[in-house]
C-alpha cells in the first residue's frame, strides 16, 4: 500500500484554506508529514529546514491547514527578497513620514497575520537587528508600527519559519542569534532532498503528468534516468524538467531524448574525483563545526603527515567562507583557532598556496545539506596520544 502525500508542485493562495496536494510515499517523507501533522494540533513554533526547492512551504501550508488556526490567515513573507529596513516595515508596519516613501500608514504583517500563521521563509537571512526585532516579539507577541510613538499592539500569531541554512553553523559564525534558534526550534522538521528519497519520484513523475494537454506516459529508460538523477534542485527542478520534456516530446511517450542534455550524461552511479574530494572537506567542516575537532590540534597534523591535500584545505576554507560571507576573522571560532592565531593561520594558508579570495563570499552562498561522513578519527582522551592519522601516512599532497 503507497500513501500519497506532496511537495511544490501546486500552488495554493496565500489565505487559501484548502489542503495543498502533497505527494509522497518514501518512509523519509511520510515521517515528515506525521510530524507535521502533530504539530498542527498546537500552537508552538516550528521550524522546518532542508534544501532549496524540497517542499518547505508546502509543509508550513500542511501544518496551517491542518490545525485551529485554519480559518484565519496564513501569511508569507521571504526574508530573503526584502532589505532590512523594508522587511521591518513588511512585518510591523509603519505609518506615514516614518521614512522617505511612506505616504500613507501600512499594516504590518504580523497585524494581517493575527488569530492565524505567519510563515518566514528563508529567516536564516536575517540580519541581527532584525533577529533582535523578532525575538522581542516572539517573547511579547507585541508590535509596533515603524515611527509609531503610541502603545504597541497585541497580536496572536503562530510563526512557522523555514530555511536552507545550517543556523547552528551561522551561531557559531556570530550571524545568527542562539537565542532566536531556540525559540523558532521548538518543533523542527526536516524536509529531505529528494535524491533521499527517490521513491516518491515516479509519485511525483505521475502527478506532473496529469498537467499535460493529452495523456502522456514516461518510458521505461527515461524512467530509469529521472530516478537516478541526483536532482541538486530537487522538486522545483523535476517540474521544470517534466514541463520541457512534455513539451519536446512529439507522442504520447517521453524517451530518453526528450530530456535535457544535462541529465543525460549525469552518471550517479560513481562518483567523480572532484565529488570526492568535496567530500574529505565535508567532513573536515562537520568535524570543526559541530564535532570538538579544532584546526591547528587536527587538520594541521594531517596535512603535514599528508593525509590531505592543499586541495582539501582549500575546499575547507571555501566551506567556511561561505558561511562567514568571506570573513576570514570569522573562520578562527568557526574553526576552533585562538583569536590571536589571526596572522600564523593567514601565513600558513599562503605560505601552502591555501589562500581564498574572501570577495566572492560576501553575498553569502548557502551551505549545502549533506549527510554526515566520519574520516577524522575519533577525538583522543585528555593527555592520550593521538591516535594514528586516517590512511597511513603515505602522500597524497602530489595530487593537490
Amino acid at each position: 500500500m503507497s500513501d500519497t502525500v506532496s511537495a511544490p508542485v501546486t500552488s495554493v493562495r496565500p489565505n487559501s484554506v484548502g489542503a495543498p496536494v502533497i505527494i509522497a510515499g518514501s518512509p523519509a517523507m511520510l515521517d515528515v508529514l506525521a510530524i507535521a501533522r502533530k504539530s498542527a494540533a498546537g500552537n508552538a513554533k516550528v521550524l522546518i529546514t532542508g534544501e532549496s526547492g524540497v517542499g518547505k512551504d508546502v509543509v508550513a501550508r500542511q501544518i496551517h491547514v491542518n490545525s485551529k488556526r485554519a480559518r484565519g490567515p496564513f501569511i508569507a513573507v521571504n526574508c530573503a527578497g526584502l532589505t532590512e529596513t523594508l522587511l521591518e516595515s513588511e512585518l510591523f508596519g509603519h505609518v506615514k513620514g516614518s521614512f522617505t516613501g511612506a505616504y500613507r500608514d501600512k499594516r504590518g504583517k504580523l497585524a494581517m497575520a493575527h488569530g492565524g500563521t505567519l510563515f518566514l521563509d528563508e529567516v536564516g537571512e536575517m540580519s541581527l537587528r532584525m533577529q533582535a526585532l523578532l525575538l522581542r516579539f516572539l517573547e511579547t507577541g507585541e508590535i509596533q508600527s515603524v515611527g509609531a510613538h503610541d502603545e504597541s499592539t497585541q497580536v496572536d500569531v503562530r510563526v512557522v519559519a523555514a530555511t536552507n541554512r545550517n543556523l547552528p553553523e551561522r551561531v557559531a559564525a556570530g550571524e545568527f542569534r542562539e537565542d532566536l534558534l531556540y525559540r523558532l526550534r521548538v518543533i523542527h522538521i526536516h524536509v529531505p532532498p529528494l535524491r533521499e528519497r527517490r521513491e516518491d519520484i515516479p509519485l511525483l513523475i505521475t502527478h506532473l503528468l496529469k498537467r499535460a494537454e493529452r495523456p502522456m506516459e514516461v518510458s521505461e529508460d527515461a524512467m530509469l534516468l529521472l530516478q537516478r538523477y541526483r536532482w541538486p534542485g530537487n522538486i522545483r527542478e523535476l517540474q521544470n524538467v517534466m514541463e520541457q520534456a512534455m513539451w519536446f516530446a512529439d507522442r504520447e511517450m517521453i524517451d530518453v531524448g526528450h530530456l535535457p542534455l544535462s541529465l543525460r550524461t549525469a552518471g550517479d552511479t560513481l562518483l567523480p574525483q572532484r565529488e570526492r574530494r568535496r567530500q574529505i572537506a565535508d567532513d573536515l567542516y562537520d568535524a570543526l563545526v559541530s564535532g570538538g575537532y579544532a584546526f591547528w590540534d587536527h587538520i594541521h597534523p594531517i596535512f603535514l603527515s599528508r593525509d590531505i591535500t592543499r586541495h582539501d584545505v582549500r575546499e575547507l576554507v571555501v566551506r567556511g567562507l561561505r558561511t562567514t560571507h568571506g570573513n576570514y576573522r570569522s573562520l578562527l571560532k568557526l574553526f576552533g583557532i585562538p583569536t590571536e592565531d589571526y596572522k600564523r593561520f593567514h601565513n600558513f594558508l599562503m605560505a601552502h598556496g591555501c589562500k581564498v579570495d574572501y570577495r566572492s563570499f560576501r553575498q553569502g552562498t548557502p551551505e549545502p545539506s549533506r549527510r554526515h561522513q566520519v574520516l577524522l578519527p575519533p577525538l583522543a582522551a585528555p593527555g592520550a596520544a593521538p591516535p594514528d592519522p586516517p590512511g597511513g601516512t603515505h602522500d597524497r599532497r602530489s595530487g593537490a
